[in-house]
């Protein structure tokens, strides 16, 4: 029989060891695979597991890890992030911040949701993955785009892109990269929550 503390003692290796992948991916190429005209970011994956797995607090503590290594990452690692800060460092941090903390709290809520009517106890994980990672892209564009949009680097993107609008410029941006990421958190995002889950549910950690 556990203990309510040998039950934090266990949620709180997890919610470890889920930070510590999180800095691994975000510091290593593991994290981001870059291909011909395609980059897929797998650093929000761990964040949507500890979402599923551990609950929306949870999912919100490793959207602070992952966000705190994005802004880490404008300090000369990521040219975009790096961009971004030397125009508004204070927008570049909230745009780090914020969405990530959303992404991971909000998962969590979707999948609780989605678990009262989810017989077949499969369809709540798929879902709840693809949506951890479209949030993530939604929320971060659409504040870098309230802090970012008129200043004169993202208006020669809209330029390039040849378009007019913001709608029109997040999807030339991303549109691409977030469906490719929502499959592969939807497949990963799957294949590790759906496990880990039913054991923390026998052993009484959720």
């Amino acid at each position: 029989m556990r203990t309510i503390s040998n039950v934090r003692t266990l949620k709180m290796v997890q919610l470890a060891l889920l930070t510590a992948i999180i800095i691994i991916l975000a510091f290593t190429p593991i994290g981001y695979i870059n291909m011909v005209g395609l980059s897929i970011t797998l650093v929000g994956i761990p964040v949507i597991i500890g979402a599923i797995t551990l609950g929306p607090v949870a999912g919100a503590i490793l959207g602070a890890v992952f966000g705190l290594t994005s802004f880490a990452r404008a300090f000369g690692l990521e040219p975009f992030g790096t961009m971004l800060f030397g125009i508004n460092p204070i927008g570049t941090f909230i745009t780090c911040m914020v969405p990530r903390i959303l992404m991971g709290w909000l998962t969590g809520l979707i999948f609780q949701a989605l678990q009262r009517f989810d017989k077949t106890k499969f369809v709540s994980y798929v879902l709840t993955s693809i949506s951890g990672a479209l949030l993530n892209t939604i929320l971060f564009m659409g504040i870098l785009m309230i802090f970012f949009y008129n200043t004169k680097e993202i208006q020669d993107m809209a330029v390039n892109y040849n378009v007019t609008n913001v709608v029109a410029l997040i999807v030339a941006m991303v549109g691409i990269n977030a469906v490719a990421e929502s499959i592969a958190s939807g497949i990963l995002g799957t294949a590790i929550s759906k496990p880990v889950d039913i054991y923390n549910k026998k052993n009484g950690l959720a």
